[in-house]
C-alpha cells in the first residue's frame, strides 16, 4: 500500500499535546513530508515502510508516534528489557536520534538511552539495568549487549529500523537477523532507507506485516536544490585543487568526502599547513575525539570537516554550503547520501566532485544513478582532459569502500574506513569473541554560517535558509 495524502500542521497528526508541546518549544509548526505522511500511520499502529532522502526529518517521523505509544500505555520498563528499539548504522546516528527523543519526550515520563561502540560498557549496562523505554544501538554493541545477558528483546513493543540500506551496505544484515529473531512475533515496525534495494527489499517481506509504503522523493535521486558540479583532476592534484576552492570565502562550511580513514588524516594535515581549519572525522577517531570533531564542526570554529563515508548518514549539521567530493564514492549510492549533507532545512546548497582517470567509471555509475549528467567545470587550474575524454570502461581496481582496510594513494585508493569497531562492526567479523565480561554495580546547531555563496566556486546561494526542520 502506498500512502500519497499529507497534512500540513503538527497538531493535523493525532499528536498529544506534551508532545506539540515540546515540537512548539523547538520553533517546528509545520512537518516535513515524511512526517506528515509516516506519523499519524504510526500513531494507528501500522507497519511501515518509508523511503526518504537524508535529511528529510525520518527522525522524528517515528520518534514522536513511539513517545506517545508509549506513554499512552503508561508502562514501567523492566531490567535490561526496553519497550521500543531503534537500530542506526553508525554512533552519530545513534546518538542524534537518542537527542531528539529525550528533546520531544522532555514532558513524558520516558526513559531513553543509547548504546554503541567507543563508549564505556559499563555505564551503558548500568542505564540499562534501570530500565529504558527507548533504546537506540548500533547492531554490533547490541548484539555484544545480547550474547552477555544485558539485554532482552521479549517485552519490545515497537522495533525501527533506521537507515536500512546504509546498515545493510555496511556488513550488519546477519546482526539485523539475529536481533530480529529475538524480537515478539506481535510487534510493531517501522523501517526507513534512502533507496531501496534487493537486500532491503527483502528484509520487508521478512520483517513487516502489510506495511504503508510512504515515499517523498524518487529513489537515489539527489536533492534538487543542490547544484552539482565534477572537476576533472589527476589523483596528485586533488589536493592543490582544494585548497584552491577554498580560497573562495563563499564556502563557509564544507564538507570533504574522502574514500579512507589516512586520506581524511593527509587531506586535513594538509589544510591545516596552509592556514585552514580543518578537522577529520572517520572510524579510527574515539569517540571522544569523534564528539569534539564534531562541536568543532558545528560552531563554526573548523570550517571544514573531512570525513569518510560513517559521516553520511550520521551527521546533522545545518548551514552546510558545501560538500566536496574529493574521492569519487564507488558506491553510487553514497554519492546521494554524502550530497545530501547540504541544502538541508530548506536551504540551498553546491556540491563539488572531483574525478581522476581512475574514477571515471564510478562517475559513469553515479549519473546513471541519479539519472543525470553533472555538469563539468573545466574553469580550475588542475583540468585534466585526459580523464574528462576517458569513457569510464576500465573500471578501477579498489575494493569496497565498506569493508575497512588500509588506505592508499592521494587520499583515495584502498578500502574505505568502516564502523566496524568498539562494537559498532558487524559481530560475525574476526575479533568479535573478545567480549568484556563483568556484573553491573547495584545501586541547536549554533554558529549557523550567514551570507551567501558566491564568486568563483560559489554558484548558487547556498546560505540562504528555508524553514525550520524537526529533524
Amino acid at each position: 500500500m502506498k500512502e500519497k495524502e499529507t497534512m500540513t500542521k503538527f497538531t493535523d497528526l493525532g499528536l498529544d499535546k506534551p508532545i506539540l508541546k515540546a515540537i512548539q518549544a523547538e520553533g517546528y509548526d509545520t512537518p516535513t513530508p515524511i512526517q506528515a505522511k509516516a506519523i499519524p500511520h504510526l500513531i494507528a499502529g501500522k507497519d511501515v515502510l518509508g523511503i526518504a532522502q537524508t535529511g528529510t526529518g525520518k527522525t522524528a517521523a517515528f520518534a514522536l508516534p513511539i513517545l506517545q505509544k508509549l506513554a499512552q500505555i503508561n508502562g514501567k520498563p523492566m531490567k535490561f528489557r526496553p519497550r521500543a528499539l531503534v537500530l542506526a548504522p553508525t554512533r552519530e546516528l545513534a546518538a542524534q536520534i537518542e537527542a531528539s527523543v529525550r528533546t520531544y519526550g522532555r514532558d513524558l515520563p520516558i526513559r531513553q538511552t543509547a548504546v554503541f561502540g567507543g563508549a564505556s560498557l559499563r555505564n551503558q549496562v548500568r542505564q540499562l539495568e534501570r530500565g529504558i523505554d527507548v533504546l537506540i544501538a548500533t547492531p554490533g554493541r547490541l548484539v555484544d549487549l545480547m550474547n552477555q545477558g544485558f539485554v532482552k528483546l521479549d517485552q519490545v513493543e515497537v522495533f525501527v529500523l533506521d537507515e536500512a540500506d546504509r546498515m545493510l551496505d555496511m556488513g550488519f544484515i546477519h546482526d539485523v537477523k539475529k536481533i530480529a529473531a529475538q524480537l515478539p512475533t506481535v510487534r510493531q515496525t517501522a523501517l526507513f532507507s534512502a533507496t531501496m534495494p534487493k537486500t532491503v527489499s527483502r528484509l520487508v517481506d521478512d520483517m513487516m506485516h502489510e506495511p504503508v509504503q510512504v515515499e517523498v522523493a524518487p529513489r537515489a535521486t539527489t536533492v534538487e536544490r543542490i547544484e552539482q558540479k565534477v572537476h576533472f583532476v589527476t589523483k596528485s592534484d586533488k589536493r592543490a585543487l582544494l585548497s584552491v576552492i577554498l580560497e573562495d570565502e563563499a564556502i563557509e562550511r564544507v564538507l570533504v568526502f574522502t574514500r579512507t580513514k589516512h586520506g581524511a588524516d593527509r587531506v586535513t594535515r594538509h589544510l591545516e599547513q596552509r592556514g585552514i581549519i580543518a578537522t577529520a572525522l572517520h572510524g579510527n577517531k574515539t569517540q571522544s575525539a569523534r564528539e569534539k570533531a564534531l562541536a568543532s564542526f558545528r560552531s563554526g570554529r573548523a570550517r571544514v570537516l573531512v570525513a569518510t563515508d560513517i559521516a553520511a548518514r550520521g551527521i546533522d549539521v545545518d548551514g552546510v554550503t558545501h560538500v566536496i567530493n574529493f574521492d569519487l564514492p564507488n558506491e553510487p549510492e553514497s554519492y546521494v547520501h554524502r550530497i545530501g549533507r547540504t541544502a538541508r532545512a530548506g536551504a540551498e546548497g553546491i556540491a563539488i566532485s572531483f574525478c581522476d582517470g581512475e574514477e571515471r567509471a564510478y562517475l559513469r555509475d553515479i549519473e546513471k544513478t541519479i539519472r543525470q549528467s553533472i555538469d563539468v567545470d573545466e574553469e580550475h587550474p588542475y583540468h585534466a582532459q585526459a580523464a574528462a575524454n576517458d569513457t569510464g570502461e576500465t573500471r578501477p581496481n579498489r575494493g569496497r569502500q565498506h569493508r575497512g582496510g588500509k588506505g592508499g594513494g592521494n587520499g583515495g585508493g584502498g578500502n574505505g574506513g568502516g564502523n566496524h569497531r568498539n562494537g559498532d562492526r558487524p559481530t560475525s567479523q574476526p575479533g568479535e569473541n573478545k567480549k568484556r565480561h563483568f556484573r553491573p554495580q547495584n545501586g541547536k546547531p549554533s554558529g549557523k554560517p550567514s551570507g551567501k555563496p558566491s564568486g568563483r566556486f560559489g554558484g548558487k546561494q547556498g546560505g540562504k535558509q528555508g524553514g525550520k526542520r524537526a529533524a
